[in-house]
């Protein structure tokens, strides 16, 4: 009789010992317990640390609340300026409400997924191609408002959405490259033209330093030739003073000057000499009336006896 007590006793302790086993749950720190019972959603939320559920009539769904780090896998899709390019992202989100991601929705991970892939492509064919590689923080706002609001009724919050990288096509990259090297040049330019204008102001106001005092002129030409002999070559340079070329030049004026006044000088000679040697062609014309041969005139008729004679004036002959 005592051995059967002892037994019952040791079966009602294992059997509590199993109970108690099944019942048993521990919720860790980063969790939150949803409990089912009978099918039936609990309002309270089992916080961390132990805890007791009915096996076979409650269940308990742990849910993690940490930040969950999901990478969006890459989308093709074409931006309004009809450019293909491959776009990833990340997004970081987490569950605010435990009771509402296990019961509004069946995984709330893989739904967030599969939003983030659809607004991500619905963002590729909003932008631009510029706005994708510059503009980045506002397409993220814009990526996170998307996602976010069906994901409110799920117990999930968004807490950013990153683009991570955007592909683009071989070509493009050549086009874009060419368009970064111009404008490189053009920049580069730009600056050589401006120090080349600074230089010259520079230069002028040394210029015009200089020439007050031409001492400093050959100060800087010895310099010059300091820094030239310096280096180790087989170059010679000879400087050749400014000095003898403008004496060179004061040397040559008075012999060009008495030259272009020789030059001036003939034409007015043969002008003065022109008008008396014009007068021959008047003289042959006065003298051509005396040249003339004289006029022959007909001898007169002499007078017949049976009448008065007749006076016939001559006629001058024809001029040949």
């Amino acid at each position: 009789m005592v051995q059967e007590l002892v037994v019952a006793l040791v079966a009602a302790v294992s059997a509590g010992v199993v109970y108690v086993a099944a019942a048993a749950k521990i919720v860790k720190q980063y969790e939150r317990g949803v409990v089912l019972r009978l099918g039936r959603l609990r309002n309270d939320v089992r916080g961390p640390g132990f805890t007791m559920v009915l096996p076979g009539i409650e269940r308990l769904h742990k849910v993690n609340m940490q930040i969950v780090t999901m990478p969006v896998p890459a989308q093709d899709g074409i931006t309004r300026d009809n450019v293909t390019v491959r776009v990833d992202a990340v997004i970081y989100f987490k569950v605010v409400d435990a009771a509402s991601a296990v019961v509004e929705v069946e995984d709330y991970q893989f739904a967030v997924s599969q939003m983030a892939q659809t607004s991500l492509r619905s963002i590729i064919g909003k932008s631009d191609l510029d706005d994708l590689l510059s503009n980045r923080e506002k397409l993220n706002q814009g990526l996170e408002l998307m996602i976010d609001s069906p994901a409110v009724g799920w117990g999930v919050q968004i807490d950013r959405v990153e683009i991570k990288d955007v592909s683009l096509p071989e070509t493009m990259k050549r086009s874009m490259a060419r368009q970064a090297e111009a404008d490189r040049e053009r920049r580069a330019r730009v600056i050589n033209a401006d120090a080349e204008l600074q230089a010259s102001k520079k230069l002028a106001e040394a210029a015009k330093q200089m020439s007050s005092q031409p001492a400093a002129l050959q100060l800087r030409l010895l310099q010059t030739v300091v820094a030239v002999a310096a280096e180790k070559n087989s170059t010679l340079v000879l400087p050749f003073p400014v000095e003898l070329l403008r004496f060179l030049e004061r040397a040559q004026q008075p012999v060009s000057t008495q030259q272009q006044a020789q030059l001036q000088a003939q034409p007015e000679q043969q002008q003065s000499q022109s008008p008396q040697q014009q007068p021959q062609p008047e003289q042959q014309q006065s003298q051509s009336p005396q040249q003339q041969p004289p006029v022959m005139s007909a001898p007169a008729p002499a007078p017949t006896p049976s009448g008065p004679a007749r006076v016939t004036r001559s006629k001058p002959l024809a001029r040949h």
